[in-house]
């Protein structure tokens, strides 16, 4: 039995679609029949250099060759005016707005001690701000019309950790949340809002450092994953097959998928008379120190080979 996406002639927005894992998603979308608006400002991978609309019209060059419609748009995320214009042209274009899918990022890595503010600030304003206002922005429609859907892009730097990434991580664990709250928030118009950490060698990725042996290994591992094996999950989840799926985050490894568990209360304990730090010390972490977690890497948790 084939499985009807319901997806032709639905118009997604992906963002950061100039190359690597947002190109493969941008694709995916064209070849279930939709029509996409391909969103990219074609800078440096941190955020520098002049605009550049050659990234977004490689990937629409690719999307027509095999008869999709495609526009580009080439406004920042980071910027609400800009935002608003990406959707209005998807609706002056088009006519209607189905799926915004928020990928667009850059990276600053520098260890948090050494961090400067503007790094923080840059990533911050792409990732998150970025994700708020092109959200923000297609909810409008989407309430209009009865219907949406998100994607949204985390990582499993800020789902588990990694060195280096304080503001990549804040910001795309900053973006589960901002997730679960359109879920709750835009339920009652059938819009649906997930994420999904995705696993790839890209441009995102290349500029990982190679210190040793086993970040080597770690590297050759990763070059295994490209960008496209995670389109699949993320059309999948702007589909009409994913009704009823939503306020969830989802990893894709190449040929593996994975579900994230919800933060939880694992243990609790209680104290008739109330507490005061030294009975906390003595009574309450005792009972409490088997449900901690280690403060480990991505790579650590996720420490087999791709399959």
């Amino acid at each position: 039995m084939t499985v009807d996406l319901g997806l032709r002639d639905k118009v997604a927005i992906v963002t950061g679609a100039g190359g690597g894992i947002g190109r493969g998603i941008a694709l995916e979308f064209a070849r279930a029949g939709a029509k996409v608006v391909i969103n990219d400002i074609g800078v440096s991978l941190g955020g520098t250099g002049e605009r550049s609309s050659a990234p977004a019209e490689e990937t629409k060059a690719m999307i027509e060759a095999m008869g999709g419609a495609a526009i580009i748009s080439t406004e920042s995320v980071s910027e609400w005016g800009a935002a608003r214009r990406t959707v209005e042209m998807a609706m002056d274009h088009f006519g209607q707005l189905d799926v915004v899918v928020n990928n667009a990022g850059i990276l600053r890595d520098v260890i948090f001690y050494k961090m400067e503010p503007a790094d923080w600030e840059a990533v911050i304003s792409v990732h998150l701000n970025g994700s708020f206002y092109m959200s923000r922005a297609a909810a409008e429609p989407f309430r209009m019309q009865g219907s949406g859907a998100y994607v949204h892009m985390t990582s499993t730097s800020g789902l588990i950790g990694n060195f280096g990434q304080a503001n990549y991580s804040a910001a795309k664990l900053g973006i589960v949340g901002l997730s679960r709250s359109i879920s709750l928030d835009m339920a009652r118009f059938g819009v649906r809002s997930n994420c999904v950490a995705p696993f790839a060698w890209s441009r995102m990725t290349s500029s990982i450092r190679v210190d040793s042996p086993e970040q080597q290994v770690r590297v050759d591992r990763m070059k295994l994953m490209t960008p496209e094996t995670n389109a699949p999950l993320v059309v999948f989840l702007a589909s009409a097959a994913a009704e009823g799926i939503t306020g969830q985050v989802f990893a894709s490894r190449m040929n593996e998928l994975f579900l994230f568990s919800a933060m939880r209360p694992v243990r609790s304990v209680h104290s008739a008379e109330g507490w005061t730090p030294e009975t906390i010390a003595e009574r309450a972490m005792p009972a409490m120190r088997g449900g901690l977690v280690a403060a480990e890497r991505s790579p650590e948790v996720f420490s087999w080979d791709p399959v």
